[in-house]
């Protein structure tokens, strides 16, 4: 559902959608909502928390009163509707909502992780906390690993996303099972930094959930703050990686809520020799069509910028999209296609298109409940 500002309050709604720290307009937060009627272009206008909005009608009828749950914000904040009938609520549901106000990206907990990996820093923490940032490191995948489609099967397997799934089928006498999860240890991480005399700081950067119906976003480098980013003294970073750990925990644990035999969404560390990258997967399986598989994709390197790339596959035919949003990375795609072409050609595969254009998609149209799309 597509809101526009319509009052003076909009001032309000544009720096919430500019990612300022406005109170009401942060990821998890719930507004109070009433359906004040329609105006002339028939759209219905709507008071959400302190501002007048237009929408398009949602198709169903809204109570009197309703709210709001704010999922994600940026130049297309997201609001879920709560307590009506439109979308009964389950288990499930209210998982979800627990945990989205919760959540946040890999990057900055990637950041952190990388502040403390400097020798100078490291030795200063006790051994138990820096075997658990090695194991954090060693559930991460290199770009090598994922060149190969074994590795990124692999990596796959090992994001977290199916570690209750692993641990339910494995032997009972097998101690090495999910042994390099992720999920696995973030809880281990997670459970040894709840006895550290440390208070949780909020992250200044926020990033949106993994939601099935908004597809592949590319999410980038989080920088440490810059007095943190300076310091050599480990306990100064230790309150920043226990609230680091806990989003991205989170962020998983929505991932594992929203995931069908049919679609997932995939999140995959990759550490290099500078920094760590996040690459984001979107699997998805057409049931109607025997063979139809769907994986869209996202990166964003500092040398490359945000890409995003869709892959449909249907029998031996693939059809490859991809978008940049920097023109110059454009051009250094599309100089790979001729080995793209020879490469796919040799797996037997035949390719019905492929393309690179400059900009990046917009979020996907399904949705998995009611939703209420805004622009600004």
């Amino acid at each position: 559902m597509i809101i526009q500002p319509t009052s003076v309050a909009a001032l309000t709604w544009l720096g919430a959608a500019a990612g300022a720290s406005s109170e009401g307009w942060r990821i998890g937060n719930v507004l109070s909502a009433r359906p004040l009627g329609v105006n002339e272009q028939g759209l219905l206008v709507l008071q959400v928390g302190a501002l007048t909005v237009e929408a398009e009608a949602p198709g169903t009828k809204l109570p009197p009163q309703f709210q709001v749950r704010v999922l994600s914000v940026g130049a297309q904040p997201q609001l879920e509707i709560l307590g009506a009938d439109t979308h009964p609520d389950s288990t499930v549901h209210q998982a979800l909502r627990e945990r989205l106000p919760q959540q946040n990206g890999y990057a900055p907990l990637l950041a952190t992780v990388g502040a403390l990996s400097q020798w100078s820093i490291a030795k200063q923490l006790p051994p138990y906390v820096r075997s658990a940032l090695a194991l954090l490191e060693h559930s991460m995948s290199t770009p090598r690993e994922l060149a190969t489609a074994e590795g990124l099967r692999q990596a796959v397997n090992r994001s977290g996303l199916f570690l209750e799934a692993q641990l339910a089928q494995a032997p009972p006498n097998d101690a090495t099972t999910a042994h390099d999860d992720m999920k696995g240890a973030l809880l281990r991480l997670v459970t040894i930094l709840k006895g550290q005399p440390i208070l949780g700081e909020s992250s200044d950067t926020e990033v949106d959930p993994p939601l099935l119906y908004r597809g592949v976003v590319p999410q980038g480098r989080a920088p440490l703050p810059l007095e943190l980013a300076s310091t050599t003294d480990a306990t100064e970073l230790l309150p920043r990686l226990y609230t680091d750990v806990q989003g991205a925990l989170a962020r998983l644990e929505v991932a594992q809520l929203q995931a069908n035999p049919n679609h997932w969404i995939v999140e995959i560390p990759v550490q290099n020799e500078e920094a760590a990258d996040v690459l984001q997967l979107s699997l998805k399986h057409e049931p109607e069509a025997e063979h139809s598989w769907t994986m869209g994709f996202s990166l964003d390197l500092p040398t490359l910028g945000p890409i995003v790339g869709e892959l449909h596959l249907r029998g031996l035919r693939l059809s490859v999209r991809l978008w940049a949003q920097h023109r110059d990375t454009v051009d250094l795609l599309e100089g790979q296609f001729d080995d793209l072409r020879q490469r796919l050609g040799a797996t037997g595969l035949f390719l019905d298109q492929l393309s690179c254009q400059f900009g990046l998609p917009q979020a996907a149209g399904s949705m998995s409940a009611v939703f209420l799309k805004a622009t600004v």
